[in-house]
């Protein structure tokens, strides 16, 4: 995607944005914002509408109502019936493919966005070439795509993306289909290059570590609805929806705020440690560490704050730690499906556990968080 003029190298805009869009089935109705210079990350499962977000901010999807403004450019607003073309709004996208132009070089790729703006053609190749330097592919310059490796060609369209000196960047799950080896190197680019560039993004992904390497805040997405939203690390450390505690791995139990900590729908006590927002009879959520729940066989002995029968689910093997996925026991409660514990090898051994067993889960009050829920 290339914009409508060419840009100041380097800089953003911020990004102001109020979307409504209706589809049969689908609803998505959406404010966000980012200051210039700021990285915002969407996430969500699939089907909350991240995807036809980016449709909106990029111009190939019009709202129902609504209006996207990039610094003080007006790209959209129904009320006014302005809808700026995806070609002319000074966006960038980076997306999971590098969608680059068989037929031309590394180069004359990067170039193709200034030009089409009306940069002449030696000032367009001399910033291309600087910024395929600044992606560590200088020597890539003169090659076709089909000559580079799937890592390479990402650094290029990076580089496309950014040679217009977009007002807004969208990074649309850029790191997807590289291989693990590829990954580390080109998250770390982003991030570098963004912040050197001090440019404004919205960025798409389904990892936690991409989140948190590459943005300032998040915005978590659901049915096409806002659910949670904030600094990155206090989103993706104190998750108040289901989705984010899954992706950031962490174990949640919802319910409503009381003196002990979280009573369930059912009537089953969580003990926690409240946060000060959170007042007894609001929404709540218990959150935990898988690494802080202790299993056993039968009944511990005493009477622990926080003891959970489940049904063993899944084992699933990760590194140095074993997970014990649960699943609910007959007539139990259904929210201690896929609360996760993670314990050592001989651990597993000992409990002599398989898909099916009886179990118990045990968790200290002092490692439960509770915090208000998401809406």
């Amino acid at each position: 995607m290339s914009p409508g003029g060419p840009g100041t190298p380097g800089t953003g805009s911020g990004l102001d944005a109020a979307i409504s869009l209706q589809r049969p089935g689908f609803g998505l109705d959406v404010e966000l914002a980012a200051a210039p210079g700021e990285v915002l990350a969407v996430l969500g499962p699939n089907g909350a509408g991240k995807s036809t977000l980016l449709g909106v901010l990029a111009g190939l999807l019009r709202p129902d109502a609504g209006h996207v403004r990039v610094g003080d450019t007006v790209i959209t607003d129904t009320a006014a019936g302005v809808h700026v073309p995806a070609h002319r709004r000074g966006v960038g996208l980076l997306a999971q493919q590098a969608l680059l132009f068989p037929h031309l070089t590394a180069v004359g790729n990067v170039a193709f966005g200034p030009r089409a703006a009306g940069v002449p053609r030696r000032e367009a190749e001399r910033r291309a070439r600087e910024l395929l330097a600044e992606v560590d592919v200088a020597a890539l310059a003169d090659r076709r795509p089909a000559q580079m490796s799937g890592g390479q060609q990402q650094r290029v369209a990076l580089a496309r993306a950014l040679a217009p000196g977009p007002g807004l960047l969208l990074l649309d799950e850029p790191l997807a289909a590289l291989d693990v080896d590829a990954t580390p190197a080109m998250r770390s680019l982003l991030r570098r290059m963004i912040r050197d560039a001090k440019q404004t993004a919205v960025l798409v992904t389904h990892s936690a570590l991409d989140a948190l390497v590459l943005a300032d805040r998040v915005v978590v997405l659901t049915g096409g609805r806002v659910v949670e939203h904030g600094p990155t690390r206090e989103v993706l450390t104190r998750p108040r929806s289901p989705f984010t505690a899954r992706i950031a791995g962490l174990d949640l139990v919802p319910g409503t705020a009381c003196a002990e900590g979280l009573r369930t729908d059912d009537g089953t006590v969580v003990s926690g440690r409240s946060d000060s927002a959170t007042a007894p009879g609001d929404r709540a959520v218990a959150v935990f560490p898988p690494s802080a729940v202790a299993v056993y066989a039968e009944p511990p002995h005493g009477s622990p704050r926080n003891l959970l029968p489940v049904r063993l689910a899944a084992i699933e093997p990760r590194g140095d730690v074993v997970r014990l996925r649960a699943g609910a026991v007959d007539g139990g409660p259904d929210w201690v499906e896929g609360l996760a514990a993670d314990v050592t090898p001989a651990a597993v051994a000992d409990l002599g556990a398989e898909p099916g067993s009886a179990l118990w889960f045990v968790v200290k009050a002092t490692e439960v968080g509770i915090h208000a829920a998401g809406s």
